[in-house]
């Protein structure tokens, strides 16, 4: 009978939730939390109205049917369609007054009256560039692109920036203008100057469209899905065009407008490489269910050691060369073999035993071909558009799909841990913040979507549970039992938390960004969960590995002082000195402290949406017309 209960309880799986109602969401507990605290005793508990009494007296009710707190989703993505550049108004100069007399007018007596053609062009381009497009030129006199001669110096810097695109992960079909022939009849000037003008706007429109993309990025991430938060960047566009009618050097201009960040450099290196790259190695094969331990031996080990020497790095096998060098492919599992494999497990990120199982047989057999990592570089290209062109000298960077934390500071990488994120059910957000507080010895306020969706099917049987787990709980701010709650109406206005404690499902600290997502780091009692490789096991917040060290860090002090604020035992929060940038990223090809770029899985499969949003970017912008 016992073991009949046991098994109907609700485990309660820890991490942070989805929506926290005015709760601030964190983390739960085990299966084992259930058992561990006797009953309250229940003769002095009050019965509060409106909220049903203790469960002895409660009259019987129909209970209303279990309510859920949905996930964030993820949503079709829609294009920004291309809109017609209005060239009637450009010769009307009340609409938005000339440009500034520092643009200066191309010469050139042939092209004198050539504005008069400026209504006949038909041209598209993304909404923002097309007001840009049209504020700039209207009343305008003189051109940017062309001169007597036809496309000039400038033009012709811009058509080549604009052809390389790809070299920074943006599409060169996007901003592709056709130059204008040099076969007309000499005595046909006006077909010569109309489509000279023709070409004017469509460069000015293209090259917008190519300083809007490679500083913010093609892709609307707020439209991916519901786990993105970022406000867009906003480029003034117009401001952009005039700079370029100034500047002596246009391919110079346009160069700088890429960001030019460390990260973003390794990225742009990375795929040069991979694109000069002429094919990818055979796939390694090696058995299902292979389990190679130091000291074994194991036909095949051959095969293992072949998938290090396809996929293990250059400084990896240089170190190890005399290893490998010497292996002969026999099956004996000697200890410099177990040294070379550690090695290898350690730069991909898993643990570094020596033996090799499911993870590390994943990494030799599986992994990215040169195409995969090609697309992942240029996801990640796209998505680091996103963030500030310098993350700063001093912050902190959660990559979800590596499943680790870096802490930087004086523009270098101090440390990094592992950490634990959100499970596919319960996604980390993708978003950029500020560190403003340690709290030691927290409070866990348990979120509105886990008292729904996990604890009130309990609580409808057993009310009091709560209270023999030692919670808390509120109702409008009032402190009562869990039996005085009516647990089949309204979770609305009820609080629970859990206080300070060895069994606190946020352990010793948390390191608080407030957002409205209510995502933080902290501390777990669940240590085991570090040992994994996949540690996509949370409800969203990051577990640290180290939580103290982190703590250290933000707070400008030591471990040692951070260890007595714990021993103190009381709930208080210390405000961090400078408050510290956070990104909370997903990136599943990135640059470690070295430069050289690591990929990752596509844990939540966002890669697949980035691929469907740039399909629907490209149908929309060649839909012109």
């Amino acid at each position: 009978m016992k073991l009949m209960k046991t098994a109907a309880i609700v485990t309660l799986l820890a991490g942070c939730a989805f929506t926290s109602f005015g709760v601030q969401g964190a983390e739960a507990y085990t299966l084992m939390d259930l058992f561990r605290r006797k009953r309250q005793p229940v003769e002095e508990m009050q019965v509060f109205p409106g909220y049903g009494g203790m469960q002895e007296t409660r009259p019987a009710e129909k209970p209303v049917a279990l309510p859920r707190v949905t996930s964030p989703r993820y949503y079709t993505y829609k294009a920004e369609a291309l809109r017609r550049i209005d060239t009637a108004k450009l010769l009307d100069p009340v609409v938005t007054g000339s440009v500034g007399s520092d643009v200066q007018p191309t010469q050139g007596a042939s092209l004198a009256d050539s504005r008069r053609f400026l209504p006949d062009v038909t041209a598209y381009a993304p909404p923002d560039v097309a007001k840009a497009v049209e504020a700039f030129y209207a009343g305008r006199e003189g051109f940017i692109w062309i001169d007597a001669n036809g496309p000039n110096a400038a033009a012709k810097a811009a058509l080549t920036v604009l052809g390389d695109a790809a070299s920074v992960g943006l599409d060169p079909q996007d901003y592709a203008v056709s130059v204008p022939s040099d076969t007309f009849d000499s005595a046909d000037t006006t077909a010569r100057e109309k489509s000279l003008v023709d070409f004017e706007i469509r460069l000015s429109a293209a090259t917008l469209t190519y300083v809007q993309d490679t500083v913010r990025g093609r892709i609307d991430p707020n439209k991916i899905s519901g786990y993105h938060d970022f406000k867009r960047k906003s480029v003034n566009l117009k401001g952009k065009l005039e700079n370029i009618g100034r500047s002596h050097d246009v391919a110079a201009y346009l160069n700088s407008q890429t960001p030019s960040g460390p990260e973003f450099l390794a990225l742009k290196r990375e795929l040069e490489a991979l694109n000069v790259k002429t094919g990818d190695a055979p796939r390694i094969t090696i058995a299902p269910g292979t389990l190679l331990k130091p000291g074994i031996s194991n036909p095949e080990l051959a095969n293992i050691i072949a998938g290090i020497r396809q996929k293990g790095s250059d400084a990896l096998k240089v170190e190890h060369a005399l290893t490998l060098s010497a292996y002969q492919g026999t099956p004996d599992y000697t200890p410099e073999l177990v040294a070379l494999v550690e090695g290898f497990q350690k730069e991909n990120g898993l643990k570094p035993d020596g033996v090799v199982g499911k993870a590390s047989i994943r990494i030799l057999t599986g992994g990215d071909t040169t195409q995969s990592k090609i697309e992942k570089v240029r996801i990640a290209m796209e998505q680091a558009r996103w963030l500030p062109a310098d993350l700063g000298s001093r912050y902190v960077f959660i990559n979800q799909p590596a499943f680790m934390v870096y802490y930087h500071d004086q523009g270098t990488e101090q440390f990094s841990m592992r950490v634990v994120v959100g499970s596919k059910a319960n996604q980390t957000y993708f978003f950029e913040d500020e560190i403003q507080t340690v709290e030691f010895n927290p409070y866990w306020g348990v979120p509105q979507s886990i008292i729904i969706n996990e604890m009130l099917p309990k609580l409808r049987s057993d009310p009091g549970y709560l209270d023999r787990l030692g919670y808390q709980v509120e109702v409008g701010g009032r402190a009562v039992s869990s039996y005085d709650v009516n647990w089949n109406g309204s979770t609305n206005g009820v609080a629970v938390r859990q206080p300070p404690s060895s069994d606190n499902a946020l352990g010793e600290l948390k390191i608080l960004f407030p957002n409205s997502h209510a995502i933080y780091m902290h501390d777990t009692p669940s240590k085991s969960f570090f040992k994994k490789d996949q540690r996509a096991l949370s409800h969203g917040c990051v577990r640290l590995a180290d939580p103290r060290r982190m703590a250290a860090a933000v707070l400008g002090t030591t471990v040692d002082d951070v260890a007595e604020q714990i021993a103190d035992g009381r709930n208080k929060g210390v405000q961090v000195p400078q408050r510290i940038p956070v990104y909370v990223a997903y990136f599943t090809a990135w640059p470690n402290k070295d430069g050289a770029v690591e990929y990752f899985d596509d844990v939540y499969e966002r890669d697949m949406y980035m691929g469907r949003a740039f399909e629907a970017t490209r149908l929309a912008r060649r839909a012109e017309g």
